[in-house]
């Protein structure tokens, strides 16, 4: 019987997804060569050639594409095995990966990890933080476990489950001149302080403008953002959840969009996913978050 390794197999899935030893390298955190090993001791162990350059870019061969085809089978098998083995346990343990924004992971996150910390010690929920695109591209990996991000978002064999909507509300700094409504027309006239170009955030700010604008500045953070509209240099678009608290709000001015814009978060996660008992935790702590008034959409 052929034996190789699970970290082989996830090993050989991201090659082929990322078409190059060298990105599935980068992804991994691990050496070229490294990973080169791993693909010539899993074809050692088959006996048979997987993989095979086509001009710069790498392709499964006929072998590799039926040993593709049977990866998330064995994936879903030893997952199985693994769930159908924690019944037997008292307590919910195993590790779970969760992808998020920043924002969500400053301002959503800490009491609902704080709270799964207190109610299952045994189980580790790791966190990383990225956009929308990387979020989503990690969970179809299977890097990341349960992704949540903002809509809109699209990929492969994803299950999308949207969560709960947060409403926008403008800033600007409490030394600032008292602006009569915070419309688009208003807002447009503006130094504008938003979030950068390519994000979801960013598409649903740039919709609700109705206008093409230039801002003075473009960040990848909320928090920085904040800072720089604190300091007066200019107004922004944040979620409110940002500014909820008493300390987050200090040195700013927050008004209500007119008319109200909101976004809408949303689970992701892979249509083939054995969701074990760690990840149905997380998932009804995500959601129990969801339902809170903080969480809820204004009417």
């Amino acid at each position: 019987m052929a034996q190789f390794s699970l970290d082989q197999l996830a090993t050989y899935k991201l090659v082929i997804a990322r078409g190059s030893f060298t990105a599935a390298a980068e992804v991994l955190g691990i050496s070229q060569p490294a990973v080169s090993l791993q693909i010539r001791q899993l074809e050692q162990a088959l006996q048979t050639r997987l993989i095979e350059r086509t001009g710069r870019s790498l392709q499964p061969t006929a072998a590799g594409k039926t040993f593709l085809a049977h990866c998330a089978e064995i994936e879903n098998a030893v997952s199985a095995a693994v769930q159908s083995v924690a019944k037997h346990q008292q307590e919910i343990s195993g590790s779970v990966t969760l992808g998020t924004g920043a924002t969500t992971c400053i301002h959503l996150l800490p009491p609902v990890l704080q709270q799964l910390r207190e109610d299952f010690p045994l189980l580790t929920v790791g966190v990383r933080t990225g956009n929308t695109t990387d979020i989503v591209r990690a969970v179809e990996e299977n890097r990341i476990d349960i992704g949540l991000v903002t809509l809109p978002a699209s990929g492969r064999n994803l299950a999308i489950s949207p969560l709960f909507n947060e409403d926008f509300v403008a800033i600007s700094a409490s030394h600032s001149p008292a602006q009569p409504a915070a419309t688009p027309a208003l807002l447009q006239a503006l130094p504008l302080i938003i979030f950068e170009s390519g994000s979801s955030t960013r598409q649903l700010i740039d919709g609700w403008l109705t206008a093409a604008v230039t801002p003075v500045m473009e960040l990848g953070s909320i928090e920085a953002i904040k800072r720089m509209v604190r300091a007066g240099l200019g107004y922004s678009l944040v979620p409110e959840v940002a500014v909820q608290a008493d300390e987050d709000q200090r040195g700013l001015r927050v008004q209500a969009l007119q008319p109200p814009l909101q976004r809408t978060l949303a689970l992701v996660m892979r249509q083939d996913k054995v969701v074990n008992r760690g990840m149905k935790a997380v998932l009804n702590s995500l959601k129990q978050a969801g339902r809170t008034p903080a969480c809820e959409t204004h009417a």
